[in-house]
């Protein structure tokens, strides 16, 4: 039988209620399961991880107010702020991820606590998103201590300011300017009662960066506000909001420490084949001289390549300080001499550099007139390229 135009339209119709009810279960479905990826914080102190490696906490202490993140797999974004705080003041919350520990709350497998003296690198990334319509700081955190500590406030807080909006500023007053991890930075120092605090302030706002979380506490050491003994406990990047806030997110975060050499110390295999790595092998070589120098003093970063074929088994690395400059301490090496003509050599666990493998050490001096760098560098009595 066929069906009346009546019937038709009423067919069609009821079949395109039921595509339209489809269509928005699908939607439903697919916002529930969105926002079940999300992890949703509102506790004052709340944290959860992510990546099986880092921290993400609430970490609101300054106010009553309610403040909850909503944690994903690569960060966290801010998605209520309310109260405020006297901008004169301290802010009222840090959200934040992390790796390391705070208050005794250490991130997945963490290499952290770790002395200064042994890490060779601690490269970390950031990404930030920001909003106007708050006074608050994006701040990127490094503690330092005497001692492994995992338990509470340490010594020392360097505080990078990737950006700050409204009228706030950092603790303590500027101390002049400085270069440090190849940006120039403005530089305050002070102490909140309960630690020293070195700040670095952009001077524009800085959204996303890779760097070096060293340069920076190498550069606190040679002003005096920590030694090469003491330990980096956690690094962590986050806001500090004195006014509301919901919208700055955390978009994609990572920390890594390198400790000791970074090239491969093993025998041979088929990362070194037949070489069982004996003085007289090639010393071809690269070196990298990174510094971040201010007025009085500087940092140097040395990495040495190895860009012959065959495993390097103890090293020394000559070259010649320009005028003026003076080392007065150094991490992963041995120093023979402290200006003029100076050499370099391992230490025991960083001796054996693999073929293409690297090694880096580092020193801090002082410095008179205009800074300069080493015009080039001997590797086992061998010139070095430089890059």
């Amino acid at each position: 039988m066929r069906p009346s135009p009546h019937h038709a339209h009423s067919a069609r119709g009821l079949l395109g209620a039921l595509l339209t009810s489809l269509v928005s279960l699908a939607a439903l479905l697919t916002a529930s399961s969105v926002a079940r990826a999300d992890t949703t914080i509102c506790q004052p102190f709340g944290s959860t991880t992510i990546q099986g490696r880092y921290v993400v906490q609430n970490n609101r202490w300054g106010t009553s107010a309610t403040q909850c993140i909503a944690v994903n797999d690569s960060g966290f974004r801010i998605t209520q702020a309310d109260g405020s705080v006297p901008t004169n003041g301290a802010p009222k919350s840090y959200p934040s991820v992390y790796n390391g520990c705070h208050y005794t709350n250490c991130s997945p497998g963490t290499k952290l606590p770790a002395q200064l003296s042994t890490i060779s690198s601690a490269p970390s990334s950031i990404s930030y998103t920001y909003v106007n319509n708050a006074a608050y700081n994006a701040s990127y955190d490094i503690w330092l201590d005497p001692t492994p500590r995992t338990d509470g406030v340490n010594r020392t807080e360097i505080m990078l300011w990737f950006n700050k909006v409204g009228a706030v500023q950092p603790i303590g007053s500027p101390v002049g300017s400085a270069s440090v991890a190849g940006r120039e930075w403005q530089v305050w120092s002070g102490s909140n009662g309960s630690n020293d605090v070195l700040s670095f302030v952009a001077p524009s706002a800085i959204t996303s960066w890779n760097f070096d979380v060293m340069d920076f506490a190498r550069h606190a050491v040679a002003r005096g506000l920590a030694q090469n003994n003491w330990y980096l406990t956690s690094v962590q990047a986050g806001f500090e909001p004195w006014q509301n806030g919901a919208g700055l997110a955390v978009n994609s975060f990572s920390s890594t420490v390198n400790t000791g050499s970074s090239g491969d110390p093993g025998g041979p295999g088929p990362g070194n084949p037949g070489d069982p790595g004996t003085p007289g092998g090639s010393t071809a070589c690269k070196v990298t001289y990174g510094a971040n120098a201010w007025q009085g003093g500087f940092t140097a970063d040395v990495t040495i390549t190895n860009t012959g074929s065959s495993r390097v088994s103890g090293w020394k690395l000559a070259f010649t300080l320009p005028s003026g400059q003076q080392i007065t301490n150094a991490w992963n090496t041995n120093l023979s001499g402290s200006s003029g003509a100076v050499s370099a050599s391992n230490v025991a666990h960083n001796a054996e550099v693999a073929a293409g493998g690297q090694v880096t050490f580092g020193f801090q001096g002082t410095s008179s007139g205009a800074f300069a760098k080493p015009s080039g560098f001997t590797l086992n009595g061998t010139a070095c390229t430089t890059a």
